[in-house]
């Protein structure tokens, strides 16, 4: 018999001939499927998880941008600025 060619290549590999029963092939693609949907869920959840930091820091950042901005106004004519508090480069 001919070696399958394409996905079922992988998929039927190990079994005589390539060939599998009906309830063994049903049960294997079920229990693919379960692993697909399980990992789809958790997936969805860490996407949500993390859409939901974005947000938060987002938020932090916009912030401390306007502290910032009110530092920055509020030192008149003292000259300070944001490059006086940044660190220097061999940081």
């Amino acid at each position: 018999m001919r070696e399958p060619a394409g996905p079922l290549a992988g998929y039927l590999a190990g079994y005589p001939d390539g060939a599998m029963t009906d309830p063994t092939r049903l049960d294997s693609i079920e229990f693919k499927l379960a692993h697909l949907e399980r990992a789809l869920t958790e997936l969805s959840d860490a996407l949500a998880h993390q859409q939901r930091q974005i947000e938060l820091l987002n938020a932090a950042n916009r912030q401390l941008r306007g502290q910032l901005e009110t530092l920055e106004a509020g030192s008149g004519g003292s000259g300070a600025s944001a490059d006086d508090f940044e660190k220097p480069p061999h940081y």
